[in-house]
């Protein structure tokens, strides 16, 4: 991958943001650790930071990174007096890859994936199930503690020790770095279709910075399920997560304005939806629902998103559908986020009214307190049924707690104009012309 820029800082910084993942994955396979693999990568890093504003920017930044942690490993390795051990497996990789490793080399077989392989790895039995999803977003989705602690609804530090200590557990157990087979590997697939997703989410819908979307990781994300769909291709929810995926992903140019602003879905250009991927999702939709999955919990999320997709306008949307198969993801999978999604799709279909009556149930639930779509979706409600006092506090409530830049402009946006819309919060006449 060639990369140019006139600042060496932010070609280093974008190369990061492509190439880590792969980078930390193959140096995992090398030195199965992949606390160590992380560090290892990280060094690159900073030898890059270092000669790159000076040397310019390699033709293949990738390879350049790659052949930089590696030569780290092999003296790391020589220092630990593992090299006799470790010599010929790092040698290989090392007399194979030096000059211009094929980081993005197709998997031909059920192991050979290092990406995958880093998600099961991250995704041991071993660990808790909150480990494994927290240290699975950091190596393979690149995010920060803070933004795996806002997927969460948990506080960032107990994301940080999370991480930590599931390294120091996987590295005291020298988990093997390879795909799970057999029993095994169905026992894992759950935890990693949660990883994979919440991966895909991240890229969807940002919960910090200034971009409202991430694509980059929603293309690992159904590349990781692209994958795992071909090593698997009688396990219906993984073609259920793989339609999911690609549905939602054909919306990601419309939801994003010339300016880079949020558009809503019932706002979008369906015109710029992606036909591709809508008909890939409904493929696969359709090969979960043969293979008997169709009350799969992704089975189901992707028969909404379904929904949204055959809709040729906003109008056209079955908004009593929708709101039933809420209600069957929430046999499948109880949770107040369910609960939110299905509130909405009840109003839709009857009304803001019952829409406000389900969301209010949840504002005694405590993991939705620090959730911003919570006063966000209230507060469009309260807009619709004109009590717009109450939708400015709600809008200005649910900006105050998102971290994303451009959520909170529409939020506060939407907010000014409950004020200027709201007869009580107009200025009399008189103090208007004064």
């Amino acid at each position: 991958m060639a990369v140019t820029a006139t600042d060496p800082h932010r070609a280093i910084d974008a190369v990061w943001r492509i190439e880590s993942a792969r980078l930390i994955a193959g140096l995992a396979r090398m030195v199965r650790d992949v606390g160590l693999a992380e560090e290892l990568a990280q060094e690159a890093l900073v030898a890059a930071l270092e000669r790159w504003p000076e040397s310019g920017v390699p033709e293949n930044p990738g390879a350049w990174l790659m052949t930089a942690a590696k030569n780290r490993a092999i003296d790391l390795l020589r220092r630990r007096k593992l090299l006799e051990r470790k010599q010929e497996e790092v040698g290989r990789e090392v007399e194979g890859e030096v000059e211009t490793p094929d980081l993005d080399a197709a998997i031909d077989d059920g192991v050979g994936d290092d990406l995958l392989g880093l998600v099961f790895i991250a995704c041991h039995p071993i660990l808790s199930p909150e480990a494994r999803v927290a240290l699975t977003l950091r190596l393979l989705g690149g995010l920060t503690t803070e933004e795996i602690s806002r997927a969460f609804l948990v506080p960032e530090t107990t994301v940080a020790q999370r991480i930590v200590r599931a390294k120091r557990t996987l590295a005291e157990a020298r988990v093997p770095f390879e795909v799970p087979r057999g029993a095994d590997l169905a026992a894992r697939l759950s935890s990693v279709l949660e990883v994979i997703y919440l991966v895909f989410n991240e890229g969807y819908s940002a919960t910090a910075g200034d971009d409202w979307t991430r694509p980059e990781l929603c293309q690992d994300a159904l590349r990781l399920g692209r994958i795992l769909a071909g090593l698997l291709p009688e396990e219906p929810e993984v073609h259920g997560l793989v339609a999911l995926m690609e549905i939602q992903a054909s919306r990601l140019r419309a939801r994003v304005g010339p300016s880079g602003e949020p558009v809503l879905l019932l706002d979008q250009n369906r015109a710029l939806w992606d036909q591709l991927l809508i008909q890939r999702g409904l493929t696969a939709l359709d090969r979960a629902e043969k293979l008997g999955g169709a009350r799969g919990p992704y089975a189901l999320q992707a028969a909404v998103a379904a929904c949204h997709a055959r809709a040729r306008t906003a109008a056209e949307t079955d908004w009593s559908r929708i709101a039933s198969l809420y209600e069957a993801l929430l046999q499948v999978t109880p949770s107040p986020i369910i609960e939110l999604n299905r509130a909405v799709a009840v109003s839709m279909a009857s009304g803001p009214a019952a829409g406000l009556e389900l969301v209010d149930e949840l504002l005694s639930e405590r993991s939705l307190q620090g959730y911003h779509l919570l006063p966000s979706v209230r507060g469009d409600l309260l807009a619709k049924l004109g009590r717009l006092e109450e939708a400015r506090t709600e809008f200005e409530r649910a900006a105050s707690l998102t971290k994303n830049a451009r959520e909170r402009a529409l939020l506060l946006e939407r907010a000014a104009k409950c004020a200027t819309d709201s007869p009580a919060l107009r200025p009399p006449q008189g103090a208007a012309r004064s």
